[in-house]
């Protein structure tokens, strides 16, 4: 090999390595966003031509995060989004990705619990240099029912466990992040 085909790898890959890190972090910024409630957050990971497929409810890329807020906040009084598997094909300025996904949800009761297994299927594109999703299909795999009442349990409590808030005072939002700053929320 030559110094100048060693060079061409070279790039091929960080190339590779930087998508690969710009779709990932599309996915994983759609999902925070989720968890607070961020709906610029969450448009943020769609072109304004995407769409999101979730069940029978297809929404316009910048119009999920309204409807992905009404619906978590009429089952749950929090949740998260724990992105797992990814795999993600990429051919030029298009990507292909599946991610696997676990949601739990913590009931209005604040004492039962959803969760959800299931994948993001995604064609992501990248234009001007921004990777963004164009088309997100969503399946559940499966879901149970759980117990979460040891959440409002007077031993749980008294341990004073942050708990994540739905909006941008959520400690996440905080820069730099102290230990001095109120919590939001506390169990």
């Amino acid at each position: 090999m030559t110094a100048d085909t060693d060079l061409s790898i070279l790039r091929r890959d960080v190339q590779y390595l930087l998508d690969r890190t710009a779709i990932h972090d599309c996915i994983a910024r759609h999902a925070r966003g989720c968890d607070r409630h961020d709906a610029d957050l969450i448009s943020a990971a769609y072109y304004e031509d995407g769409i999101d497929e979730h069940g029978f409810a297809v929404n316009s890329g910048p119009d999920y995060g309204d409807w992905a807020n009404k619906t978590h906040a009429e089952t749950s009084i929090v949740h998260t989004h724990n992105i797992t598997t990814q795999s993600i094909e990429i051919d030029g300025d298009t990507a292909h990705a599946e991610s696997y996904v676990i949601v739990v949800l913590i009931g209005p009761d604040g004492g039962s619990a959803q969760f959800i297994t299931g994948r993001y299927l995604d064609r992501l594109e990248r234009r001007d240099g921004q990777w963004r999703i164009v088309v997100r299909r969503s399946t559940v795999e499966g879901m149970f029912l759980a117990d979460a009442r040891v959440l409002q349990s007077k031993f749980f409590k008294e341990k004073g466990y942050l708990v994540g808030t739905r909006d941008r005072q959520d400690l996440s939002y905080e820069r730099p992040l102290t230990i001095g700053s109120p919590a939001p929320a506390r169990w």
